[in-house]
């Protein structure tokens, strides 16, 4: 999501200083606008007022912000850290300590959406930290985004993340359950589908992910091994405040069942293959 999301900061018009792990990623972006390719994370921060990242977990966060030649090593004083990445909400607050020791600003900045969102600069960020810093960015975040939450202190964007990540990945569940079910039973998946659709049981995961499953396209968005990942932390979070997570825990096993089979780095709503092979049915068109 951090190339598509940076093309939409130069298509705006600015200055952008950019790093990735694939080069080729940063050189290509830099191309379409006034880009300036760097050769790591502390030349970034160097060069910037505001930095953006976006990485895959909690381990890839910390390297990219105070690793060797990390974003903490080259900022200057005042300079605003926003991690769009879904972490730990306990290491996020972390990060944002090691930034405030140096005089850094560090909002946790989660965004949803998935790779269109992204695309089409329609990401919805959670952010977490001190609100005058992010009102003073958020120009920055609207060549990215469409909807902006200001959630609380330090890690509190993250806890907003993961909770509604926890009722997409049930929703896929519940979803994937219904319609081998309906499915095994005898009744059309597009039937069972219309019918969904104009019932108390619609929802927007279903109506956007439904289609894909039957056309058996599982192209991926968002990742099964990503979505484990975010309901596991949010099954982490909820045993350090003290919240049972029942359902949770049983979808976290199922994507944990799709990732087994080798659908980790396909779309999470691949994961309906778990039950079509323990049931001997596909659903499809």
């Amino acid at each position: 999501m951090g190339d598509p999301m940076a093309r939409k900061l130069l298509a705006a018009g600015h200055d952008v200083a950019l790093w990735s792990k694939t080069p080729g990623k940063a050189k290509a972006a830099a191309a379409t606008g006034k880009g300036t390719v760097c050769t790591t994370p502390r030349d970034v921060a160097a060069a910037s007022e505001c930095v953006f990242y976006c990485v895959g977990d909690s381990a890839m966060s910390r390297e990219v912000a105070v690793g060797a030649d990390g974003l903490i090593e080259g900022a200057n004083a005042g300079t605003v850290i926003a991690d769009c990445s879904t972490i730990a909400p306990t290491e996020s607050r972390e990060l944002h300590e090691a930034f405030a020791a140096k005089g850094l600003h560090f909002l946790d900045a989660p965004c949803t959406g998935s790779k269109p969102g992204a695309e089409g600069g329609t990401l919805t960020f959670m952010v977490g930290g001190d609100q005058a810093v992010f009102d003073r960015v958020k120009p920055w975040f609207e060549a990215m985004g469409k909807n902006f939450y200001f959630c609380g202190g330090p890690g509190m964007g993250l806890e907003a993340k993961l909770t509604q990540n926890l009722i997409l990945a049930n929703i896929m569940q519940a979803l994937s359950e219904g319609m081998v079910l309906s499915t095994k039973a005898g009744v059309k998946p597009e039937l069972m589908l219309d019918i969904l659709n104009n019932s108390a049981a619609k929802s927007g995961l279903m109506a956007f992910k439904a289609p894909y499953i039957l056309d058996r396209n599982f192209v991926t968005n968002f990742s099964t091994k990503w979505m484990h990942k975010d309901v596991s932390m949010a099954l982490d979070s909820g045993k350090e405040i003290g919240v049972p997570l029942p359902i949770t825990a049983v979808t976290q096993q199922m994507f944990q069942a799709a990732i087994a089979q080798g659908l980790g780095d396909a779309d999470f709503c691949s994961t309906i293959q778990v039950l079509e092979g323990w049931a001997g049915v596909k659903v499809a068109k």
